[in-house]
């Protein structure tokens, strides 16, 4: 089954990059901000697998024909986090019009290389400077979506509750994708403290990081689809 929808998402793929371009919506229906923790939690491996699991997610033929039919424009941020000031932007907001886009992107990321080894894990103050580049879109979108990656809990200054309890986060959606393994057990922290806003959902990788590309194709998946077919999930 999901080998058929392949098929027929790089048919469609094949098709957009054949035909004119149309009107699509000029609206922006999606901002989503990518963030891939760096923390000293995650090795050199297990760095190269988020990284790269990322970048199969953005070629993946179901994920890209999503990204181009959304009703709307799709507009993508991607940045690195672990300690409290440590935020690197890879991508900065990126229209999502072409595959050419996706392309780039993808490209992009697969050139990029770890700005940090030893930082602690600052998921709290990832949040906040996530939510802040909201700021900098060029056009008002109708969802903002944070995608938190993590292997751990919050161990340095402001915790995400913090960060909300200061008025932090309102508008944003907080979706996480917690990497199993470490203690103490990060999934649990997770669904209570770092996932939020509308439609929020948390995915589980459980066999560690090997669980994390395929993951990451539906947690993508699910972002971009309208909000009324997104429920609080738990895989």
């Amino acid at each position: 089954m999901r080998g058929a929808r392949r098929a027929a998402a790089a048919a469609f793929v094949c098709a957009l990059l054949a035909a004119a371009p149309s009107a699509r919506a000029t609206e922006c229906a999606l901002a989503l901000a990518l963030a891939l923790d760096i923390s000293s939690s995650v090795n050199a491996d297990e760095y190269e697998i988020q990284k790269g699991g990322l970048v199969r997610a953005l070629r993946d033929p179901e994920v890209r024909a999503a990204l181009l039919a959304a009703p709307g424009s799709v507009r993508i941020l991607v940045y690195e986090w672990s300690g409290w000031q440590q935020q690197d932007l890879i991508a900065d907001w990126t229209l999502i019009a072409r595959p050419e886009d996706i392309d780039r992107l993808a490209a992009r990321l697969e050139a990029r290389r770890r700005s940090y080894v030893d930082f602690s894990t600052a998921i709290g103050r990832a949040l906040a400077w996530g939510e802040a580049q909201f700021a900098r879109l060029p056009v008002p979108c109708a969802r903002q979506v944070i995608d938190v990656s993590g292997d751990g809990v919050n161990n340095d200054d402001l915790s995400p509750r913090t960060v909300r309890g200061m008025g932090g986060l309102g508008r944003v959606t907080v979706n996480g994708l917690v990497i199993k393994g470490a203690d103490p057990d990060p999934e649990e922290y997770y669904r209570t403290e770092v996932i939020g806003g509308p439609g929020a959902f948390l995915m589980v990788a459980r066999n560690g990081f090997r669980d994390y590309p395929d993951l990451l194709i539906g947690k993508l998946l699910k972002e971009i689809e309208p909000p009324q077919f997104i429920g609080l999930l738990s895989r």
